[in-house]
């Protein structure tokens, strides 16, 4: 065999393992749905509310639910909380309000502030420091250190038992808490705070309180 064959040969082995690899890459592109997108949830695996979920109202007669997925950090949240309360005057005798934590990786304290308020609610203080996370995102959301020891000091002025925060703020069973509201959140492509289901559906935020309080009552008339 000439030289000249050999090397004809071996440039067409090379063209050849090419033409496989490029080929591969068609059938399964980075920006292909099917490839990128991952597996569905199991049946049942997407829940708006569970039972462990944080009511902030539980009327013994329900006639509708509204669930939260809320960043304590987020601007939107913290603008939209004065509706939420405004609601829960209107309503609290009649509508469940549930709150699920969903923190974004964007914001550099809001999983250290939801870990801070299941601290907590282990103490049956949830209400009080989700209140006082929002009376306070100004003075330090957007934070590019911890505030681990700003939200310390919330529990203080609440009166909570530190030790008891302290050790449910290092239990890693506290933040796996904040995770599985997220993964829930996920599961129902929550993609952005604040986004609200009403009993089970999501809806679009209302841009003000008449216009969710109007979007209540037609759903309780039906």
């Amino acid at each position: 065999m000439t030289k000249l064959r050999k090397n004809l040969l071996a440039l067409a082995a090379v063209f050849a393992v090419l033409a496989a690899a490029f080929g591969t890459f068609l059938l399964i592109k980075p920006d292909d749905p099917a490839a990128a997108a991952p597996a569905p949830p199991a049946p049942g695996d997407a829940q708006a509310v569970r039972a462990d979920s944080h009511r902030l109202s539980s009327p013994q007669r329900s006639d509708m639910t509204l669930v939260e997925f809320l960043d304590f950090e987020c601007e939107s949240c913290g603008a939209v909380h004065p509706t939420v309360e405004r609601l829960r005057q209107a309503y609290g005798d009649r509508v469940t309000f549930v709150v699920r934590y969903f923190p974004l990786p964007g914001h550099r304290n809001s999983r250290t502030a939801a870990v801070a308020v299941e601290a907590a609610a282990q103490q049956g203080r949830f209400e009080d420091m989700y209140k006082k996370m929002f009376a306070t995102q100004k003075e330090w959301g957007e934070a590019q250190d911890s505030r681990a020891d700003v939200f310390r000091g919330y529990a203080e002025q609440l009166g909570l038992d530190i030790q008891k925060y302290d050790s449910a703020v290092k239990d890693p069973a506290t933040e796996e808490r904040v995770k599985a509201d997220q993964r829930d959140g996920m599961n129902l492509n929550v993609q952005g705070t604040p986004t609200f289901f009403l009993d089970g559906r999501r809806i679009q935020t209302p841009r003000t309180y008449e216009a969710f309080k109007a979007l209540i009552d037609e759903r309780l008339a039906e």
